[in-house]
């Protein structure tokens, strides 16, 4: 009898629920919706969190729908929104954490913390007095003591190599630009080089002003380096495009089932409209940057060079939720100017197979051998210049391909990065040895005592990174139960360490710049890139 009242009593709750809902309509799948809320919520057996019920089921809805439209937490918005705004409020370093304890690799050039007295090599031991070393704190952890609005104070603890005492310092908060130009400068008399990270609210001003300073110095012809680089804002591509193209020049259009085609086309006040122009591509280039890719492509401005890139040709609109958090749903694809969609193939509610697709290419020898990469004929489009054939359906496909060295870094290699055994030895060393480096290399031209320093040109031409500092790594990788297969493979390692710490350590002791002036002088792309601009 207990039984049959209490099936009785939910009956009626049920009934009560739903004729809360009536205005929605008797068969509109939101009332549908409401009422499994509403009765999970009045019913279940145990206590729930609303929150996360109708969290987890937008983003349940989301799942079934493209592998791009997604949900964000408030937290999560703040945090995806942040490198693409072009800055954050903080202290202003640039850090990593070394045993336990986060280590300055190098500060903001006229930042909070260098206006503060803080310098590369510092350990920051506590923040506001509360101890963040020795104390297993996570880095998301320490990032968020570290920031706060702009104008705040902050009180940071540091050890500093040679002085007992711990230092305190005072640091008022305030603004501090992520740059996505990671690096521009001539690389070649005449030919000037542009790597970008991704397409944020700075970009078309960074890569304008990196434009404008290298023709300054000579440049004709110019490398855009666009490999690793996963997209952003679609305005942003656009108006890098239009520094490189022709007036009326078609750039990219959107088109979706309730979004009418929307143009965007070149104004022909760019500051780069002659010369030759080389984008460099690979697997990991996606979104923002393939409508730049596919742009040049297809207009014939300019040369690709690399391998075929990510595939992703769906346009994302934020759509922006009361409590802070946000929807990113995909409301169109993008078409190049020939009229290629990029995006590749996928099945709806399947994201791991999606992701997993540049692993399958590598299995197939896709990044190894352009042989292996086969397009329908359906998929065959011209250029809209010189009627060059193109192809869309999955990323572009670059006009001369470049494949993968698997043979540079060998496994003795990667587990020793694995391990962190590469990183941690390269930040003692920068750490041990910063000031005899300064010393010699100094980034403003003199030394502390008014002393001529030789500068990175001498650095790049004559620094060889120490084969005792090749040795600790081997000895610490040792301890941790690394070991080389034989000679042959220690050989290959030590070579390809040679080249990456000295990259390194020109990265510690000036910036991301000069990492790449030394990394790129090995690289086959980056050589291609430069062989083409001679052959034509």
């Amino acid at each position: 009898m207990k039984k049959f009242l209490l099936l009785i009593g939910c009956a009626i709750a049920i009934s009560s629920l739903a004729q809360k809902t009536t205005t929605l309509g008797e068969d509109s799948p939101l009332r549908k919706l409401a009422i499994a809320q509403m009765a999970i919520s009045n019913l279940y057996v145990d206590t729930v969190d609303n929150k996360k019920l109708t969290e987890d089921a937008i983003r349940g809805m989301l799942e079934k729908l493209d592998p791009h439209s997604s949900y964000f937490t408030p937290k999560e918005v703040k945090s995806f929104n942040e490198p693409l705004q072009g800055g954050f409020e903080g202290v202003g370093v640039q850090f990593n954490v070394l045993e336990d304890t986060l280590l300055v690799v190098q500060t903001i050039n006229d930042g909070p913390s260098e206006k503060a007295g803080i310098i590369a090599g510092d350990r920051f031991v506590s923040v506001n007095d509360t101890a963040i070393a020795g104390v297993k704190m996570s880095k998301e952890e320490i990032m968020r003591r570290l920031r706060g609005p702009k104008g705040t104070k902050v009180k940071i603890g540091v050890k500093r190599a040679g002085i007992k005492d711990i230092l305190s310092f005072v640091v008022v908060r305030d603004k501090i630009p992520l740059n996505t130009v990671e690096a521009s400068y001539m690389i070649r008399p005449g030919v000037g080089y542009i790597r970008l990270s991704s397409f944020g609210a700075t970009t078309p001003t960074e890569v304008t002003d990196a434009i404008k300073k290298m023709q300054s110095a000579g440049m004709q012809n110019l490398i855009l380096d666009l490999q690793d680089n996963g997209g952003g804002y679609l305005q942003a591509a656009v108006q890098v495009l239009n520094e490189l193209l022709e007036q009326h020049d078609l750039l990219v259009y959107t088109e979706g089932r309730t979004t009418r085609r929307q143009e965007y086309r070149a104004r022909g006040n760019g500051i780069f409209r002659q010369g030759k122009v080389i984008v460099l591509v690979n697997e990991f280039t996606a979104s923002a940057a393939e409508i730049v890719s596919g742009a040049i492509q297809d207009q014939d401005r300019g040369t690709i060079i690399g391998r075929r890139t990510f595939g992703k040709g769906l346009v994302q609109r934020p759509v922006d939720l009361p409590d802070g958090s946000m929807i990113r749903l995909t409301v169109a694809h993008y078409y190049t100017p020939s009229g290629r969609c990029i995006q590749k193939p996928y099945v709806k509610g399947n994201t791991k197979d999606y992701y997993m697709d540049v692993e399958k290419r590598y299995k197939h020898g896709e990044l190894t051998n352009a042989d292996s990469i086969h397009f329908a004929d359906s998929l065959k489009f011209e250029t809209l210049k010189k009627h060059r054939v193109v192809y869309g359906g999955g990323g572009v496909m670059p006009d001369y391909f470049v494949p993968l060295d698997t043979t540079i870094y060998t496994k003795y290699h990667r587990e020793l990065a694995a391990k962190s055994v590469i990183i941690n030895a390269n930040l003692r060393f920068a750490e041990k040895n910063r000031k005899a480096l300064i010393k010699k290399y100094g980034k403003e031209g003199t030394t502390e005592n008014g002393e001529k320093s030789e500068g990175f040109t001498a650095f790049e031409q004559s620094y060889e990174v120490p084969q005792s500092f090749i040795k600790d790594i081997f000895a610490e990788g040792e301890k941790q139960g690394v070991k080389p297969k034989d000679d042959a493979e220690k050989e290959q390692t030590t070579k390809t360490l040679r080249r990456n710490l000295k990259a390194l350590i020109a990265r510690d002791l000036w910036s991301i710049n000069e990492y790449f002036r030394i990394y790129n002088e090995d690289s086959d792309i980056v050589k291609c890139a430069l062989q083409k601009i001679d052959e034509n």
